[in-house]
Parts: C-alpha cells; sequence; structure tokens
C-alpha cells in the first residue's frame, strides 16, 4: 500500500530538520524495514512537509514502530523540531492524505 502524509517543520527548525535526516540512526532505517516498509520519501516545500511511504500495512507500521525504544527517541527528537508531528497513534492509521488523481 502507499500512503501520503502531511507534516509541518518549524521555519526556525529547517536547518536543523534536513541534517537530522542525514543522520537517521541505522537501527530505526532498520526498524522501519522491518515493519513493512519498503520506501519512505520525505519532500519539503516551504515549513511544509509531505511523506510517501510504500508498506505492506500501514496500520502494522504504526504499531510495531510506536512503542519501539529507538523511534520513541526519534520522534522527541523530531517534536523539537516540528509543528505538526507524524502520528503514531491507532488514529493514525486513517490520517493519510486522500488520492485526488494517480496516472
Amino acid at each position: 500500500m502507499r500512503v501520503a502524509l502531511h507534516t509541518r517543520v518549524r521555519a526556525d527548525r529547517i536547518p536543523e530538520y534536513e541534517a537530522a535526516h542525514r543522520e537517521v540512526p541505522p537501527e530505526l532505517t532498520a526498524a522501519i524495514r522491518a515493519a513493512g516498509a519498503t520506501a519512505w520519501t520525505i519532500w519539503r516545500s516551504g515549513t511544509e512537509l509531505f511523506h510517501v511511504i510504500e508498506c505492506a500495512d500501514y496500520g502494522r507500521l504504526l504499531s510495531e514502530l510506536a512503542e519501539l525504544p529507538v523511534n520513541v527517541a526519534w520522534q522527541v527528537r523530531m517534536s523539537e523540531l516540528l509543528d505538526v508531528a507524524h502520528d503514531y497513534s491507532s488514529e493514525g492509521a486513517g490520517a493519510g492524505l486522500p488520492v485526488v488523481w494517480e496516472l
């Protein structure tokens, strides 16, 4: 399945956000893959962040990562940089952006 998400970085924290993503812990990327993701891309337009996640089951991905210590630590770090964060709660599983058009 493919899921699109929207988050927002704080305007004064863009350089830190981008630097953090150049140093994503290998343990986190391994956990994301183990939870079923095959790809995760983030685009930035100003402060707006758009994510596209390719995964087997987005709900499973969230539930497996939600309490994982390496992800919890990453989310704490991201919470300092974001105005709108990725929702890892059970409600977040339905929070993807609706598809408007595909080719």
